[in-house]
């Protein structure tokens, strides 16, 4: 079996699998399940998954496969795209409707190049989709890079697009008369421009299915106001959402499908204010989602994908000796941990993976790269198995805590500037150490905090004003868990990551009940540990 230090583990950023040198490394490993399948469904519009659940991995799939005629194709949206967006919105002073009508012509023009690459044989066949690749040929001089920020320059110069679309329709007969643009009509520009893509679009008869993922909405970036990036963000889940429902399926007599698909947070989601987002939940979303329990962990698609990470790299000759899915993870994990229940007895060396991590297949992957830092830094050369020591050291764990406050902090940054950070953390400073606390405890440190936030020159984040307020976002991030104690049973632990399913997109904390912080958060908010209070 191969050494700990010559072990590969998975890019936690799955965007590292689109380049060419690591995608067959990746398809070896990617566990296949229903999930890709799922996603593939023509009703399917919304990919959503806490951070770090694997979205960006399923998109990297199959856009690295062909599945069932299905070609798929990746775009991100970096923070110069918003940043051109914004500066758009205050040239052109557009409003929410406007965005929407934006994305819907990035989006056509996106898929329609992926169509003329992937469907060559269809350009020579139909004049309308031909008339419109020519003109975006010679509108980006037969250079157009397949990005969104390219994509958004033809909307930047409506005019000029218009007229090189007007000037192929014409020659190609579809368009009887010369169309004159201005400048100043940007809103007249930008429809000419969507019917001509519709137009072209609505003649093909496709022999494949296109699907295009758009990703990158999971983070905010500085210097861009929240108001301002929702209202983008915002803009491309309404033209995800129309094209999907109301221009797509209009194409008739075409053997493949068009479909745009936006990969998203679940709290993100509900922030957009999309018309009813149970039923979209329910029926065009995908939710992505790793819960297991620790009795059938050996069976869940997280267990699966890790097993299966290990038993990949192995040779031929030591995979024999694997007889049985699970083998691979017994014989680099041979240890047990101690139940952390009234019931004594060990578990698995798998259930203390689950039990610091948010049930994500990045915590998991982030886990196993530390203990293969840490064999390394000790120079272990030999070393061809882990022990309880390794997963308990300090070491590993402050590299775990700090991996999973920084997935916070990511998640914070949507909504949250670096000063309301810095207070989120000034909060677990004034538990004194705790990691577990009462609603009277808790009542007391926020006390602290709002006393703490006035003494600055700083404005009281609007998630911390009230106690329930701030306790709901502590749940909501899965900082902390709440535990009612119900007579004759066992405590019942409620995690907003475990509580969360398609008919409860939100669950609520319940008040006047304990708290307990996340195991695995500890140390990065040093918390575990009573302060000594000096006397003056």
């Amino acid at each position: 079996m191969k050494k700990i230090i010559d072990l590969e583990y998975s890019f936690p950023d799955a965007e590292n699998y689109r380049r060419r040198e690591f995608k067959e490394v990746f398809n070896r490993n990617f566990v296949v399940d229903e999930y890709a399948s799922e996603i593939l469904k023509p009703e399917i519009s919304f990919l959503m998954g806490e951070k770090g659940a694997g979205k960006t991995a399923y998109a990297v799939y199959l856009t690295n496969n062909r599945i069932n005629s299905n070609v798929c194709d990746l775009k991100f949206i970096r923070e110069t795209e918003y940043q051109k967006f914004v500066a758009l919105k205050k040239e052109r002073h557009l409003d929410l409707s406007d965005y929407t009508n934006i994305w819907r012509v990035i989006i056509l023009l996106m898929l329609s190049k992926q169509i003329a690459d992937k469907e060559e044989g269809l350009l020579p066949r139909f004049i309308k989709f031909r008339s419109i690749n020519s003109a975006i040929d010679e509108y980006y001089l037969h250079a157009f890079s397949p990005e969104i920020l390219h994509a958004l320059q033809f909307v930047q110069e409506s005019k000029a697009a218009a007229e090189y679309l007007s000037k192929f329709a014409k020659a190609s007969g579809e368009q009887k008369e010369s169309l004159t643009f201005s400048e100043n009509r940007f809103q007249t520009n930008l429809l000419y421009i969507q019917k001509s893509f519709e137009k072209a679009l609505s003649e093909l008869k496709l022999s494949k299915s296109h699907t295009l993922f758009i990703d990158g909405i999971d983070i905010r970036p500085d210097g861009i106001e929240y108001r301002e990036y929702l209202d983008c963000v915002k803009g491309l889940a309404n033209a995800v959402w129309q094209l999907n429902n109301d221009f797509f399926p209009t194409i008739k007599d075409s053997k493949g499908r068009l479909k745009a698909v936006l990969l998203v947070r679940p709290d993100i989601f509900t922030s957009i204010g999309l018309q009813n987002q149970n039923t979209k939940i329910r029926s065009n979303s995908v939710y992505l989602d790793w819960r297991t329990t620790y009795a059938n962990y050996e069976t869940s698609s997280l267990f699966r994908m890790t097993d299966k990470l290990l038993f990949n790299q192995q040779n031929d000759h030591d995979k024999q000796d694997l007889n049985s899915d699970g083998d691979a993870w017994r014989f680099y994990f041979p240890y047990t941990t101690k139940r952390h229940d009234d019931a004594g007895g060990s578990d698995s060396s798998f259930i203390g993976f689950l039990r610091n991590s948010f049930y994500r297949p990045r915590d998991i992957l982030m886990m196993l790269e530390f203990l293969k830092d840490n064999a390394v830094e000790k120079n272990e050369t030999n070393k061809t198995q882990h022990t309880l020591e390794d997963f308990e050291s300090p070491d590993f764990k402050r590299k775990l805590s700090d991996h999973l406050l920084g997935e916070i902090k990511d998640q914070i940054s949507f909504y949250y500037n670096n000063d309301d950070y810095e207070f989120f953390l000034k909060f677990f400073e004034l538990l004194n150490g705790a990691t577990r606390f009462t609603y009277e405890e808790y009542l007391s440190s926020h006390s602290g905090l709002i006393s703490h936030i006035k003494s600055t020159d700083k404005k009281i984040p609007k998630f911390m004003e009230t106690p329930n307020n701030f306790l709901q976002f502590l749940y909501e991030t899965n900082v902390i868990c709440y535990v009612e104690d119900v007579e004759g049973h066992k405590p019942f632990i409620h995690w907003s990551f475990r509580d969360r399913s398609y008919s409860n997109f939100s669950p609520k904390v319940k008040e006047g009940v304990r708290y307990e912080i996340f195991y695995g958060l500890a140390r990065a908010v040093n918390s575990g540990k009573k302060r000594v209070k000096y006397r003056s």
